[in-house]
């Protein structure tokens, strides 16, 4: 069985919208009440599936969910008509399309059982995510549904916050062997609250049936969390043996160095030092909100949202470290300005499963024939633009839900309607 890397990105949704529901998020924040373009979001989505599937990457995708969540509303005694402003705003939010937050995702060569295990994210921090688990839980046991080679777990349960594979990093010789598992958690973050808990993350290696001995849980730095970095893959991301990590993502930064090279020799820390990059020039490039992927020569590129390319501090640093003799030899921006603007770059938008893509449900994998039918789908159904007044209006959540159920039905998906 050939394991390979699948980045399964969410197919940003018809309801996409700015209504800045995230504190912490400083993009969603500065953001709240413009106009969206869900279309013109949902298509730059599609063509960073296509540029991936250029450089030779496995693809997959997920469905947005069901919006607004009118059961969620229900079991708050209201509707889209009667809800409080922020509890529409919330019912509607289209957030599921940041699939890094959908599930952490153990893969097999890591488990005792030899199976990839996936725990839904509870996301309980943030009312607009909260809701999110049971959808993207149907969409985990759709996809991968092979109990021979894939076990779906449900989320963590309450009071413990987990956001998914945002706050863990894998280290590895090669994605198909065994790796260490790197579990990220907060505790405070100034006026912020630390979305990812110690607790939920053990629970999640207990569930996966990881070796303690292959598996460690670092605390994110606070200064990071308070400067806006609400998530690690804010400021650090990593692939097989490459950690890329900014000088002030964790708490004990020479204490988690040493810990991952004693576990895995072979590691290879790059630091980006904070008197070059600041930790707000990170936050405003996304810088390391990035997909660090492994191309199929070898080498390593790191695809990184066009606002990097803009900072000329942060694209200076990049462009010393490619010319160098590291192990990243390749930069490719990506235009995705419309989930940046709500605070999501490049690897917001996926979820990392190493599997043989053969072993997961074909109408979640992607390829030129699908994206383009999607696209069409898109570019008939989804909403031009849309603001944050609009959510109440019975003619825009009629077209909301339209849309999406043409999508399923064009993706043969419509078993999640």
């Amino acid at each position: 069985m050939a394991l390979v890397e699948i980045n399964f990105d969410g197919i940003i949704g018809p309801s996409h919208n700015y209504a800045g529901l995230s504190p912490g998020n400083l993009a969603s924040a500065n953001n709240a009440g413009a106009m969206s373009q869900p279309r013109a979001a949902a298509l730059q989505g599609i063509e960073k599936m296509r540029a991936n599937l250029r450089l030779g990457l496995a693809q997959g995708f997920f469905m947005p969910l069901d919006r607004p969540n009118k059961a969620w509303l229900a079991g708050l005694a209201t509707d889209m008509a009667n809800a409080e402003p922020h509890i529409r705003a919330a019912a509607f939010s289209a957030s599921a399309m940041w699939a890094a937050n959908a599930a952490t995702v153990s893969p097999a060569p890591d488990s005792a059982d030899g199976k990839c295990h996936l725990s839904a994210a509870n996301l309980l921090t943030m009312a607009h995510r909260s809701h999110e688990w049971s959808g993207t839980l149907a969409q985990l046991r759709l996809a991968f549904a092979d109990e021979r080679h894939f076990a779906v777990h449900g989320p963590v349960p309450a009071p413990f916050g987990d956001e998914g594979a945002a706050n863990f990093m894998r280290l590895c010789p090669s994605h198909g062997e065994a790796g260490l598992e790197i579990f990220v958690y907060g505790k405070s973050g100034g006026p912020f609250p630390a979305r990812q808990h110690v607790e939920a993350s053990k629970a999640i290696a207990r569930a996966h049936r990881l070796d303690p001995e292959r598996t460690l849980f670092v605390q994110q730095a606070e200064v990071a969390i308070a400067a806006g970095a609400f998530h690690n893959d804010v400021v650090a991301v990593a692939n097989e043996r490459v950690l890329f990590t900014h000088e002030q993502a964790f708490e004990e930064p020479e204490a988690t160095y040493a810990a991952i090279r004693a576990k895995l020799p072979e590691a290879e820390i790059v630091i980006v030092p904070a008197d070059r990059v600041s930790l707000a020039d990170a936050i405003q490039s996304y810088l390391f909100n990035a997909q660090l992927v492994t191309l199929p020569d070898g080498g390593m590129a790191l695809i990184l949202p066009t606002e990097a390319q803009s900072n000329p501090r942060v694209w200076g640093w990049l462009e010393e470290m490619v010319a160098g003799n590291g192990p990243i030899r390749r930069l490719v921006p990506v235009d995705v300005r419309q989930s940046m603007a709500n605070g999501g770059g490049p690897a917001c938008l996926r979820l990392r499963v190493v599997a043989d893509p053969a072993t997961v449900d074909a109408r979640f994998i992607a390829d030129d024939a699908k994206l383009d039918r999607i696209a069409e789908v898109i570019a008939a159904h989804w909403p031009e633009s849309i603001a944050p007044d609009q959510l109440g209006d019975p003619d825009l959540i009629a077209q909301v839900q339209s849309a999406r159920s043409a999508l399923l039905k064009a993706c043969d998906l419509s078993a999640l309607a």
